[in-house]
């Protein structure tokens, strides 16, 4: 009896530890991320309002794919109407099922910049959207290329602004970060837990470092230097990711562009997501992808998920409500603290993000929630690969057993 209690004893002693390392963990990647977030300065609106005499071509090239019942109309719109003269726009239907094409066409017969391509099928070994942006690059003239997402919505001087800082910094690749309006429930559990994982899994100081694999890039809103894009074979380089964003950032990064994310909510919006349904589309396409489709490490980043992000809150309130109901069980009081310490240090951090995002900040308390997405979403993702379901994107299924199957290469050149 002595003995099993001592193993009991023994056991909690060693529970209780591994929660208050959980916890000195999570105070660490909530500092990490509250240091970027504080750090990271909008790009602004610039006062002046003319382009300079020796600006650059720019040729946008917007993939838009069953986008007629959402922005696509407005969205087209606002990049036609940028205050930078020298722009052409590139607009590819990607064998849209509704009226993507006809609202692009009647929007061209008013506007002779915009170019309309009726996207072809894409060759072996190719994705939809990165056939469509490189159909879209064939047909341009610019010494910039800028890619723009079809739900994208910018201000007048978003393009004039982005090249003016590309070309003040000598960049050769510079992201813009959109603000992400958050308008239903499930989009406001969810995006201050996205910004989260990405400002704790990517510090500040990585994003310009040379040698920083970069792990943010946003493709809906992306300006290229045409000659370094050239470099890495065009977007054949990505030709079969399907977080191709990313992918290119990191070779182009590799061969010595020089790469920034900016942060411009001022400048540039979306909403990419509407409903529960698009999240989960969103998560489960690009989760396993953000784990290069290695089955060990999506297993592993599961359960660290679960075990050290959504359990810490759950065995809190359990601990809470045991305490409160007057149990003499030894563990309640031993978890309660390393596990409330942990919820709260969420919460806090949370409270933080969502005042930057414009989301309520009651929705900080539901963090457990918005973070057992990710760690649901990725083995999901992978059981329908394991099935040969592939991945859903945009009413598409890819990845599938007799069709495009996820890159292994890691060349540089794309081959």
């Amino acid at each position: 009896m002595t003995t099993n209690f001592a193993v009991v004893l023994s056991g909690l002693f060693l529970l209780k530890f591994v929660a208050w390392v959980c916890a000195a963990g999570w105070l660490g990647f909530a500092g990490l991320a509250l240091y970027g977030l504080a750090k990271r300065k909008p790009l602004l609106p610039a006062r002046d309002s003319h382009t300079p005499t020796d600006a650059p071509t720019v040729s946008v090239l917007i993939p838009a794919r069953n986008e007629a019942g959402r922005v696509l109309a407005r969205s087209v719109r606002s990049v036609l109407a940028q205050d930078y003269e020298r722009l052409e726009v590139i607009a590819v239907n990607d064998r849209s099922t509704d009226d993507t094409e006809a609202v692009l066409r009647s929007i061209a017969e008013t506007d002779a910049r915009l170019l309309v391509i009726d996207g072809a099928e894409p060759p072996d070994g190719w994705l939809g959207k990165t056939y469509a942006l490189q159909q879209a690059l064939d047909a341009s003239r610019g010494s910039w290329v800028l890619t723009v997402d079809a739900d994208m919505l910018l201000e007048r001087q978003a393009v004039r602004v982005a090249v003016g800082r590309a070309l003040a910094c000598g960049l050769d690749v510079l992201t813009l970060v959109p603000y992400f309006e958050a308008a239903s429930f499930w989009e406001r559990v969810f995006t201050p837990a996205w910004m989260l994982v990405l400002l704790g899994a990517q510090p500040s100081a990585n994003l310009d470092s040379p040698k920083a694999e970069p792990f943010v890039a946003f493709g809906g809103f992306m300006l290229i230097r045409r000659e370094a894009l050239s470099r890495v074979g065009d977007f054949a380089a990505v030709r079969a990711d399907i977080i191709e964003d990313i992918r290119l950032a990191g070779l182009l990064k590799r061969l010595g562009a020089r790469y920034r994310v900016e942060h411009a909510p001022d400048l540039i919006g979306t909403r990419m997501q509407n409903n529960f349904h698009d999240i989960w589309s969103f998560l489960t396409r690009t989760m396993f992808a953000a784990m290069r489709y290695s089955h060990a490490l999506g297993l592993v980043y599961t359960f660290v998920g679960y075990a050290f992000v959504v359990a810490p809150p759950l065995v809190a309130a359990l601990c809470v409500l045991k305490l409160a109901a007057g149990s003499s069980a030894a563990w309640p009081g031993a978890l309660a603290a390393p596990t409330l310490s942990v919820w709260v240090i969420q919460v806090v951090a949370l409270a933080f993000i969502c005042r930057g995002a414009r989301i309520p900040a009651a929705y900080a308390l539901t963090t457990p929630l918005g973070l057992a997405l990710f760690y649901t979403a990725l083995p999901a993702s992978m059981l329908d690969m394991l099935r040969g379901k592939g991945l859903g994107w945009k009413e598409r299924r890819v990845y599938r057993r007799a069709g495009a199957g996820p890159p292994r290469r890691a060349n540089p050149d794309g081959r």
